[in-house]
């Protein structure tokens, strides 16, 4: 298995320290010039083995944005990838648009019970979930992971990929996860670039 991971490029609410989610927040000024970024670095690694790649990105559209920036970067046709619904960010439920100083505000006990236990916490509201339960999709994306692949995802996915290959709880939660750097996956293990 072989797969480089991008986290789309950062948005005003990433800016903000906003909870995101699934909210279609897209990128902004910084984030466009991180997906170019992330675009020349990775033709100059994948060079002419690209043609031999599989592009998917999550559905949302500031995941879109970074995999056509990306794409364009790469000399590469902006709109030949794919998308699946399985690396949608997670739903951080009613906390989503929310800084955490905000919720502690509101709501200090579940922010000191999320604090304590991050991996396992669902925010409150409908469809909310943790990372636990994003990483039962995330582990279904994997296994159907049959080529090498370039993946555009979000922030909660690759704690998931972390944890999927072996990082503790703790760590794949609170590990912070770049915007401008390139994560490859493959038989060694996990390594930023």
């Amino acid at each position: 298995m072989l797969i480089y991971m991008i986290r789309h490029g950062q948005t005003a609410w990433n800016a903000e320290g906003r909870l995101q989610g699934q909210k279609d927040i897209p990128l902004n000024e910084t984030g466009r010039r991180q997906a170019a970024g992330n675009g020349a670095a990775l033709k100059g690694i994948l060079g002419a083995t690209v043609a031999g790649f599989d592009f998917v990105a999550s559905p949302l559209g500031r995941t879109r944005e970074t995999m056509e920036i990306l794409r364009r970067a790469m000399g590469l046709d902006p709109l030949a990838y794919r998308t699946d619904d399985r690396l949608v960010e997670l739903s951080f439920g009613d906390w989503e648009g929310h800084t955490l100083p905000e919720l502690m505000a509101e709501a200090p006990a579940r922010v000191e019970e999320r604090s304590r236990a991050k991996w396992n916490f669902i925010p409150p509201g409908e469809a909310a979930e943790s990372y636990e339960i994003l990483s039962w999709r995330i582990a279904s994306w994997l296994a159907d992971v049959t080529r090498p692949t370039v993946c555009v995802s979000h922030g909660g996915v690759f704690r998931a990929a972390f944890r999927l290959n072996g990082m503790d709880e703790e760590e794949a939660a609170n590990t912070p996860i770049h915007q401008d750097r390139l994560l490859r996956i493959d038989a060694t293990g996990m390594h930023w670039l």
